[in-house]
C-alpha cells in the first residue's frame, strides 16, 4: 500500500482548497518582501549586495518552514483530539511508518509549493536568484524537517491552545533570529552559538549562499539531515505509542 493513500488524501484536500491555500501561502511572504525588502531595505546593501538578494532566501526558508509545519500540526492535532478521525488511520491496514512518512512528505510538498510562489515573486520583483538542484534539495530538507516537527507536536500536545503556544515559543523565534531578515554576525557570542544549532539558520544560510552562486557548505546539509532523522524518529515513536 505504501505512502500513496496518505499523499493522495492530502492532494485531494489541496485541490479542493487550492485558492485558500495559495492565498495563505502568498500573503505573509509578500508583506515581508514589501516591508523589509522594498520598504526598509530598498537602499540597503548586505555584504555588497542589495538587501532583497539577502532577504528573499531567508523568506523562502521561513515560508517553507511555516507552511510545512502548519499544514501538518494544526489539522492532525484537531483530527486526533476533536474529530477523532485520526483513529481511522490507526485501525486501517496502513502501517504507522508509511502513515508518518506520507504525512511528512505531504506537508513538505505543501511547503515546497509555498516556496515556489516566493521564487516566482522574487523574479517579478526583479531579483534574479541562482536556483539549482542543490537549492531545491535544501528547500525540501527544510520542509521535511518542519513537517516532521509539526507531526510530532500534533501527537504530543493535548489542546489546540497549547499548539498555538508551541508555535509561539518554538517556531516564531526562529523566524526572527535565524538570519532570515538580518545577518547574525553582530549578535552576542552566546546567542550566536545557540542560533547556529537551529535548523532554520542552516536553511537560511545555505539557500542564501546558493542563491548568490557561492555554492554551499556540507555542514548545512549535515545539520539539517540530523534534525530530519531525529524528528522523524520522534514522530514515529510517538505514533506507535498512540497505536498501542
Amino acid at each position: 500500500m505504501g505512502i500513496m493513500p496518505v499523499i493522495w488524501q492530502e492532494w485531494i484536500l489541496f485541490k479542493r482548497k487550492f485558492k485558500t491555500i495559495s492565498a495563505g501561502a502568498l500573503v505573509s511572504p509578500l508583506l515581508y518582501m514589501l516591508a523589509f525588502g522594498l520598504g526598509l531595505g530598498k537602499d540597503l546593501e548586505v555584504n555588497g549586495q542589495p538587501y532583497l538578494v539577502f532577504v528573499i532566501p531567508g523568506i523562502i526558508a521561513l515560508t517553507t518552514m511555516n507552511t510545512s509545519y502548519s499544514s501538518i500540526a494544526v489539522l492532525l492535532n484537531i483530527h486526533r483530539i476533536y474529530d477523532k478521525t485520526f483513529e481511522e488511520f490507526i485501525i486501517s491496514p496502513l502501517s504507522m511508518f508509511n502513515f508518518t512518512l506520507g504525512k511528512v512528505i505531504a506537508g513538505a510538498l505543501r511547503g515546497m509549493y509555498a516556496g515556489a510562489i516566493i521564487i516566482i515573486l522574487s523574479f517579478l520583483f526583479g531579483v534574479n536568484l541562482n536556483i539549482n538542484i542543490w537549492f531545491i534539495i535544501l528547500m525540501f530538507l527544510n520542509a521535511l524537517i518542519f513537517a516532521g516537527v509539526g507531526f510530532y507536536a500534533a501527537l504530543i500536545i493535548d489542546s489546540h491552545a497549547n499548539m498555538s503556544r508551541f508555535s509561539t515559543f518554538v517556531i516564531t523565534p526562529m523566524i526572527f533570529l535565524c538570519g532570515t531578515f538580518f545577518p547574525v554576525d553582530n549578535m552576542p557570542l552566546i546567542v550566536k552559538k545557540f542560533i547556529y544549532f537551529l535548523p532554520l539558520t542552516h536553511a537560511s544560510q545555505g539557500l542564501r549562499s546558493l542563491a548568490r552562486g557561492d555554492g554551499f557548505h556540507w555542514m548545512n546539509i549535515f545539520v539539517m539531515l540530523t534534525y530530519l532523522i531525529v524528528v522523524f524518529i520522534l514522530g514515529l515513536r510517538e505514533v506507535y505509542q498512540v497505536e498501542s
